[in-house]
Parts: structure tokens; C-alpha cells; sequence
């Protein structure tokens, strides 16, 4: 009996040591959350550089879970939840401009000269002291990088292939005084529906159109209940990759600077794959049926002459706009 007893004594005690080691191994887990599909550009650069590059570089120390499509919230949601510490690392578009008005930026009227000119911006100087500026305010979290969301362009079930087209015409637009300014400027209506009820607002007719990139309508499907793709690019939109401060800080300072890189280089490496993109999505939406209709100098230039009101409305609202556009517009 007492030889059974140090077995099961020695059994009882390898369990635990094992079970211990196991914990110790466990490391950190971050969750990280967006809202777009695994095939557009900043999700796949969560899947494919982001998450691979810190899980190797930290030699497994931390696993990265990620979470496309709106699974753990829409955007204020996830803006909500990176702040309280709910969820780690979340990416975002401009969601928090009501409370930080220079976030506005990002949604801007016609203020890059092209889509490279967009990227360094964002992967340059400029990206970081704006990055210092947003941090400074929100010191609950901690901006890591800028990708893209996408350059904006108009869709519809009615004809849409001149400015004169937007009269009458119901859009979805985001919750964001630049779009809804946009559209009401150019004779539409604008109707703010989040993005995952989108696609059943445009099937049943509660709008007729909606503004967003080629790439988000393939990636939502939206060209199933669209005919025509007006390719104005009236905002080249940004998506903000954003941590926790306080799950960030508390990381090792190698570790930190893992993520920071990875953030980085994630974000680069989505513009690159944007920008790659466009062609084969124009030419995609074409073969499925949707009209695409290039927008003429002349017509960006009657575009921007409409759209005055809001721009100056822009201005005279935030004295710091005119500066920081200036500053955007003389990056080379």
C-alpha cells in the first residue's frame, strides 16, 4: 500500500509539473478584428505579414487570432473595444473623427494626385506625425499604421455614368458628414446603413446606390445587385491598424517593437496589393455585367465645382485643415 501511494503521489506530481509547464508555455494571445473580408488588401495583409511576422519573430511568445468580416462588431464596436482593452488590436476607418476632427483627413475630397501618392503619404513622415497627433489624444490606445481602404467610387441600379446621374438617386453612404456632404451636393440622397446591411438595402430597393472602392464591391458581393460603377475616386479612404496601450506596453520592449514593424510593413505591403488591384477588379466587375464608366478631367472637375459647399464648409469648421491638406498635397 505504501508503494501504491508514492505512485500515485509521483503520478499526481508529474501531472501537475506538466500541466504548470504547460501554462508557463501558453504566452500571449492577441485578438485582432476587422470588418472587411479575408480578400481585401488590409485583411490580407493581417493574414499573411502581420500575423506570420509576429508569431515567428516572437518565436510563438505571442499568437495572433484574427477575426475578418465584422465577427466581433462593426466599427464602433471594435473602436469601442480597443480602447476598453476588450479586444487587443482592431482596424478601423475614421469612425472617431466626431471626437478627433483632424481624423477627417482621411476621408478628404480629391486630395491625392493618384493612389501612389496616397501611399506615401501614409507609409511616409506625414503618416507619422499624424500617427504622434492621434496617439496624443486617445492615450487609451496606440495607432500602429495607415492602409487602405479603398479609392470611393459610386454604384448604382439606376444609370449612372455622368455627374448628371446623381439627381433623384438614393445612396448608403457611411456616418460621416464628408460622404453624406458629397452626395447631397451632387443631387443624391444619402441614408447612413452599416455595411454588413448593405447589400440586402440594395437588393430590396430601400436605395439605389451605395460609394465604395472596386475592391469592396467584389469583396460584399455588391455588384450581384448593381448595374453601374461610376469610377469617380472622390476619396481615397484609409484603414488605421490600432492597438490597445495598455496590452501594448505591457509587452517586452523587443516585442513591441516586433508588432510596430509587423504593423508596418503590413500596412505597406496592403497598399502595394491595392494598388496592384485595381485593374483586375475594373476588369472583373465589367465580366460579371456592371457598366464601369471612367470619370473624364471634365466631369472630376464639375464634381469638385458641386461639391463646394462641403468643402468650404470643411474648411471654415477646422482652422487646422488648410495647413495639414497643404502639407498632404506637397508630399512627393
Amino acid at each position: 500500500m505504501k508503494i501504491t501511494k508514492v505512485k500515485l503521489f509521483c503520478t499526481a506530481s508529474l501531472v501537475f509539473a506538466f500541466a504548470f509547464a504547460g501554462c508557463a508555455k501558453t504566452g500571449i494571445v492577441l485578438k485582432v478584428g476587422d470588418t472587411w473580408s479575408a480578400t481585401h488588401p488590409i485583411a490580407q495583409s493581417i493574414d499573411q505579414v502581420f500575423k506570420p511576422q509576429i508569431e515567428q519573430k516572437t518565436n510563438g511568445e505571442i499568437t495572433i487570432e484574427v477575426y475578418h468580416s465584422g465577427t466581433l462588431g462593426n466599427e464602433q464596436t471594435l473602436w469601442d473595444s480597443v480602447r476598453n482593452g476588450s479586444i487587443e488590436i482592431v482596424i478601423v476607418g475614421s469612425v472617431m473623427n466626431s471626437e478627433y476632427k483632424p481624423m477627417l483627413i482621411s476621408d478628404w475630397p480629391f486630395l491625392y494626385r493618384d493612389l501612389d501618392h496616397a501611399k506615401a503619404v501614409w507609409t511616409g513622415s506625414f503618416s507619422e506625425e499624424f500617427i504622434a497627433g492621434f496617439n496624443a489624444k486617445f492615450p487609451a490606445t496606440r495607432m500602429l499604421a495607415v492602409g487602405p481602404n479603398s479609392a470611393r467610387t459610386f454604384t448604382s441600379n439606376k444609370e449612372l455614368t455622368s455627374v448628371d446621374h446623381f439627381k433623384g438617386q438614393k445612396f448608403r453612404m457611411p456616418a460621416n458628414p464628408i460622404h453624406t456632404g458629397i452626395v447631397t451636393d451632387l443631387g443624391g440622397s444619402a441614408q447612413v446603413i452599416p455595411l454588413n446591411e448593405l447589400f440586402n438595402a440594395l437588393q430590396t430597393g430601400v436605395v439605389d446606390g451605395q460609394d465604395n472602392g472596386m475592391v469592396t464591391v467584389l469583396s460584399e458581393k455588391l455588384n450581384e445587385v448593381q448595374k453601374y460603377l461610376y469610377e469617380t475616386n472622390h476619396i481615397v479612404a484609409t484603414m488605421e491598424i490600432i492597438a490597445n496601450a495598455g496590452v501594448l506596453d505591457g509587452l517586452s520592449a523587443k516585442n513591441q517593437e516586433i508588432v510596430r514593424n509587423a504593423s508596418k510593413e503590413a500596412a505597406a505591403w496592403a497598399w502595394d496589393k491595392y494598388i496592384q488591384s485595381v485593374d483586375i477588379d475594373r476588369q472583373t466587375l465589367i465580366e460579371t455585367g456592371v457598366t464601369v464608366t471612367g470619370c473624364s478631367p471634365e466631369d472630376q472637375k464639375r464634381i469638385i465645382e458641386a461639391i463646394s459647399p462641403t468643402l468650404n464648409k470643411l474648411y471654415a469648421e477646422n482652422d487646422w485643415a488648410q495647413a495639414m491638406v497643404d502639407k498632404v498635397k506637397a508630399v512627393q
